[in-house]
């Protein structure tokens, strides 16, 4: 009897992690052949403006907003709107001092979509053209809005920037930095490589105005606001640029206490998008959307660090007790290395490295602490703090 279960149980796992290595690995391959999509020069400014929310981001928000103004772009055309949730009295009286915008929120449950509704009520009077949200601590590359300029001249309503790592504080920073950049390359570069829409991430992302208000409509509470309006741009059936090369400079975690905070909010978000869209998916591939139905598989797919560490197990296991199923284990394992590491950087490719990936094994200690706080994340909204040393 226990012979028969465990031979289905096998197989079941191979076809469970097969079925996402397979799926890592084909974008993986299309983003390394893929071109850089050329947007060409625009022959008008368009009018920016630029929501940056924090809660809480005392440490990080006036330096951000400093370097906002600074952009190469002409300042009649482009604005700073900083929406402060919590901020100190001292923060906010230094940022009335520069040529900002700044709105004040509170709620009793804070999220990004609620903060960029009432940024929006306070803006309305004042239509643009193009709204770009950045996060706390982004800080853009030179030309990033004149880019995103081009973008929006060739007819993109949404356009997603390259986010990347503003610095490496520790060896777990740089992991992290890594696992950005792997989802880059997989989930914007290869996906755009072979006709489907770039991945939304939450900061470093452009709408149009009319479209962006329209998208935040009835956002509810949810803590993925950028998921959410993924998914309603990609059932209407719109294309999402990506600007390849054109950065937004991001912090990234360099403890793992925080790590698992803000993974347990990812993890809850991913959660939350199965159970909504599962359905909905097989129906609309049924229409012929395809990209929707890409985009709910990946609920399906566990994060990056896990599913290294499901396939070390695996290999463990099939080396003493499922022998017949190793080579194509050793395959599985090799084919999900090959498509990790082809999204990071060849120049971070050094010593440092090893150091970072010495910390996988805290980083998935933190992912497991983060499963266990995926109820609560779901409740309350959890923050990620910047600017710590």
């Amino acid at each position: 009897m226990i012979q028969p279960i465990l031979t289905i149980l096998q197989y079941v796992v191979l076809v469970y992690l097969g079925i996402q290595v397979i799926y890592l690995l084909f974008y993986s391959i299309a983003g390394k052949l893929a071109r850089k999509e050329v947007f060409p020069a625009a022959t008008t400014f368009r009018k920016i403006r630029i929501f940056i929310p924090g809660y809480k981001e005392d440490a990080v928000i006036i330096t951000t907003a400093r370097d906002a103004i600074l952009q190469d772009y002409p300042q009649d055309k482009y604005e700073v709107v900083i929406i402060a949730d919590s901020f100190t009295e001292a923060t906010l009286a230094t940022l009335r001092t520069l040529p900002i915008k700044v709105v004040e929120v509170s709620f009793e449950k804070s999220t990004k979509g609620k903060a960029l509704q009432k940024a929006i009520e306070a803006t309305a009077h004042e239509p643009v053209d193009i709204v770009l949200i950045l996060d706390a601590d982004n800080h853009m590359s030179a030309g990033f809005l004149q880019a995103l300029n081009n973008a929006f001249e060739k007819g993109y309503q949404v356009v997603q920037g390259h986010r990347t790592a503003k610095d490496f504080k520790t060896p777990f920073a740089l992991l992290d930095a890594c696992t950005e950049e792997i989802n880059n390359h997989i989930f914007r570069r290869g996906h755009v490589a072979v006709g489907l829409p770039s991945a939304l991430i939450g900061s470093g992302m452009a709408f149009h105005w009319d479209f962006f208000i329209s998208l935040l409509q009835n956002i509810g509470d949810t803590s993925g606001e950028d998921k959410e309006m993924e998914y309603r741009i990609i059932r209407q059936g719109k294309p999402i640029a990506f600007l390849d090369g054109k950065y937004v400079y991001d912090e990234k975690v360099a403890k793992t206490d925080v790590f698992s905070k803000q993974r347990s909010r990812w993890l809850a978000t991913q959660v939350e998008f199965f159970e909504k869209y599962f359905f909905e998916g097989w129906v609309q591939l049924f229409k012929g959307n395809v990209a929707f139905f890409d985009k709910v598989f990946q609920t399906f797919i566990l994060p990056r660090v896990m599913l290294v560490a499901a396939m070390c197990l695996w290999l463990g296991l099939s080396v003493f007790f499922f022998k017949e199923t190793l080579l194509v284990t050793v395959i599985l394992f090799l084919g999900l290395a090959l498509a990790l590491l082809m999204g990071i950087p060849a120049k971070w490719y050094n010593k440092k490295l090893v150091l970072a990936f010495l910390q996988i094994p805290g980083a998935l200690f933190s992912m497991l602490k983060a499963m266990l706080h995926i109820g609560k994340a779901r409740k309350q909204f959890i923050h990620t703090p910047h600017g710590e040393s």
